[in-house]
């Protein structure tokens, strides 16, 4: 079985579907309601007080992505003046001490020991293959753990991603870390690459917001748009009359988004911001979705503030997939392949 620790409204999940019983650990009741809407099994708790005794022997994978406000502009990076706090915390729980209590009650930021927590399970249960998301802050904590990893016999890599590089039509930075204890593990096989940079022989351009949110295009063709019975691609915007309107609305402040992917999108209602954007654009929550790269038609609940923290919150589903398949969670057909 695969455990989510931090299962959010399921962009792991999303990933993981295909490769074989998974479940997820998640305390916010709309991202748990979400969950159900789409069938992820899940246990709804607080991860920090759930015991990791049932999955003993049970587990195959682990996937985390901790809370990431504490380590971000929204949470004022408390998590940075807090990290040698929680580089304690990790220290002792892979050592059998759990010192979180104590050291909790000196965090700046509550929120900052929640990226301790996935040791306490690789400690416990040693999983087969590890997976773990946050922002570029917390990379340092990640090489540390990759460091305590490699020491039980663990094959670890520990680096900053671009999801755009592997088909997000959304530039987004994140710290992983993937390991294996039966096989070699390295930076996943980027898909895409930035055309600015020149033609590759290999992979495809990245995907520019214009051409992930279906608003048509200028300098090439639009590809099959799939899913949820939406339109396909073409020289004009999809047929959808908010989105006309919303294109026609934003079309003199986003003619980067037919070169570029679209700059993070955050918790913010539907916000996508920075440089690229000069600003932040208020997009329906579709949108973001899209841009997150979740499925059209994704069932997300609640109103639209909680769904917005779900989506600009979530493990983006083809970023997941890279990294999973990296750690050696593979699908069946990747698996007949190999085989």
């Amino acid at each position: 079985m695969n455990v989510e620790g931090f299962g959010g409204p399921g962009g792991w999940a999303v990933a993981l579907r295909r490769r074989g019983p998974h479940i997820g650990m998640e305390l916010d009741p709309w991202a748990c309601a979400t969950r159900a809407a789409e069938n992820h099994p899940t246990i709804r708790c607080d991860l920090t007080q759930y015991p990791t005794a049932p999955f003993k022997g049970r587990i195959t994978g682990k996937v985390d992505s901790p809370p990431c406000q504490a380590w971000s502009q929204s949470g004022h990076m408390l998590g940075l003046e807090d990290q040698p706090l929680v580089h304690q915390a990790v220290e002792d729980l892979a050592h059998g001490r759990d010192t979180r209590a104590t050291l909790l009650t000196a965090c700046k930021d509550k929120r900052s020991l929640l990226a301790a927590e996935p040791m306490r399970w690789h400690a416990d249960l040693r999983p087969e293959w590890i997976a773990m998301e946050e922002v570029p802050a917390v990379l340092p904590l990640w090489q540390q753990y990759a460091r305590i990893l490699t020491s039980w016999g663990y094959s670890a890599w520990c680096g900053i991603l671009n999801a755009a590089d592997y088909g997000l039509g959304q530039a987004r930075r994140r710290a992983i870390l993937i390991a294996s204890r039966v096989r070699q593990v390295g930076r996943p096989e980027a898909t895409h690459y930035d055309p600015r940079k020149g033609d590759q022989l290999w992979g495809h351009p990245w995907v520019t917001m214009a051409e992930a949110l279906g608003w048509g295009y200028t300098d090439r063709p639009a590809p099959t748009v799939t899913g949820g019975g939406t339109d396909t691609g073409g020289a004009e915007p999809r047929s959808s009359t908010s989105r006309a309107t919303m294109r026609a609305a934003m079309e003199d402040r986003t003619h980067w988004a037919w070169r570029k992917p679209a700059p993070t999108v955050t918790g913010t209602v539907g916000h996508v911001g920075g440089k690229q954007a000069e600003g932040h654009l208020n997009l329906p929550t579709a949108d973001a979705a899209r841009l997150q790269g979740f499925p059209d038609g994704y069932r997300f609940q609640g109103n639209k503030g909680q769904v917005s923290l779900q989506i600009g919150n979530a493990m983006p589903p083809p970023l997941a997939d890279a990294v999973l398949t990296a750690a050696g969670a593979f699908t069946n057909n990747q698996m007949e392949v190999a085989a």
